[in-house]
């Protein structure tokens, strides 16, 4: 079934329009985007998909405003955020988007309610108003026996859940996953991918970039890359969740509401 790129008649909260991204290589233009247009909603869970060297992690980089485009629009929740300055980029990034990544980029010798903290530190939350929150997000990932365990206490899904925790605690408008999974067995990726679930029924708006069509497939919307351009944007028919994302969590309150909407990669 194809995607209509329209919900309600709502805003999206990721807007791309004709967007182009050209690396210059020498004397060699690469063109990484072609032309790429593409609105994510609020609510939406949306994998995108694509092999390496297909344009996906460009798209992921310019949505997370860790890259802009060459040419085109891009916009979040209704303001144009493609050309801003990178310190007014780096102020939209950390208030709208929550990023979790393969590799898990915890701090050794952190507890994990510390490691939790560290963005709304950098927000300009402290004090016992920051701690509440860490251990919220924690229990929302099912890990609210475990807020002072370090990593090398941890297992790699329990160090994933604390990066999605981390992630979750400034209650951003779009969780956005690069390759969540790669590090992960298939157990453990079935459990993560459970939470993701958990997390897009309490309203979270997710957006996961993946190689691996069985992690896309639990998406309510497939976005294929090839080429530097979309050449597949459809409703995905999701399988079952395989059981309960962390001990505890199915019956977890949602701690975090988060605020609103969607991104792309």
């Amino acid at each position: 079934m194809e995607r209509n790129n329209g919900k309600n008649g709502d805003a999206p909260v990721i807007a791309i329009d004709s967007v182009t991204k050209t690396y210059q290589m020498g004397e060699v233009a690469v063109h990484a985007l072609r032309g790429v247009s593409l609105a994510i909603h609020s609510g939406e869970y949306v994998a995108i998909i694509g092999a390496s060297g297909s344009g996906k992690s460009t798209l992921m980089n310019i949505i997370g405003l860790l890259d802009r485009p060459t040419s085109g629009t891009y916009a979040i929740r209704g303001q144009e955020v493609g050309q801003l300055g990178k310190s007014a980029q780096a102020d939209i990034r950390n208030r709208e988007i929550g990023f979790v990544f393969q590799r898990f980029n915890l701090l050794p010798r952190t507890s994990a309610q510390a490691q939790v903290e560290l963005p709304l530190f950098y927000a300009g939350i402290t004090g016992p108003k920051a701690r509440r929150r860490a251990v919220d997000a924690l229990t929302r990932v099912g890990l609210g026996e475990r807020i002072d365990h370090r990593p090398d206490q941890l297992s790699g899904g329990q160090q994933q859940r604390v990066a999605i925790a981390r992630a979750l605690v400034t209650q951003p408008s779009l969780l956005l996953a690069d390759e969540p999974t790669g590090a992960l067995d298939s157990k453990t990726t079935a459990e993560i991918l459970d939470l993701f679930d958990e997390l897009h029924a309490q309203g979270l708006t997710l957006v996961v970039v993946t190689h691996e069509h069985s992690v896309a497939e639990r998406a309510g919307r497939v976005i294929t890359v090839s080429d530097g351009a979309i050449v597949g944007d459809a409703l995905a028919a999701r399988p079952a969740p395989t059981g309960t994302a962390a001990n505890g969590f199915a019956g977890a309150p949602p701690a975090l509401s988060p605020t609103g909407t969607a991104v792309a990669r």
